[in-house]
Parts: C-alpha cells; sequence; structure tokens
C-alpha cells in the first residue's frame, strides 16, 4: 500500500499516520492482517509509531496514547 493510501487509511478510522503505518510495516503491507492488527492492538507498534516522530501523543481510533506510557 503506497503512504497516501495508508494515510487515507488511518484518517477513516481517525488514526495516526504513524500508528497506521508501523501496523503496516508488521502486517507487511496486508491490508486485512493491519485491519485485524488495528481492530485487536498489539504491543509492537507503539514503538514502531513513536519512533517516526516527535509528537508527545497519538491517537489509535479514540484512544490517545501519549508517549511517556510507551
Amino acid at each position: 500500500m503506497t503512504s497516501s493510501n495508508i494515510k487515507a487509511w488511518a484518517n477513516v478510522r481517525e488514526t495516526s499516520h504513524e500508528i497506521a503505518e508501523a501496523i503496516f510495516e508488521l502486517a507487511k503491507n496486508d491490508e486485512v492482517l493491519a485491519q485485524k492488527i488495528w481492530e485487536e492492538g498489539s504491543d509492537e507498534v507503539l514503538p514502531i509509531a513513536f519512533a517516526k516522530t516527535n509528537e508527545d501523543a497519538l491517537y489509535w481510533g479514540e484512544e490517545k496514547i501519549e508517549r511517556k506510557n510507551v
């Protein structure tokens, strides 16, 4: 999936782009698996996502995740 497609996927789910990118990395660009990871969560996603940004908080749907808690 292209970067712009991942951003669109993230926007629909009200999820930070960095989290979406990390999910797709873990899913090896498999959109079905990415959706499952997004729905069920994965401890592996957050360290990858925060490594992609200097932001102190990211959103996974309606959940706000703060860097200090990762």
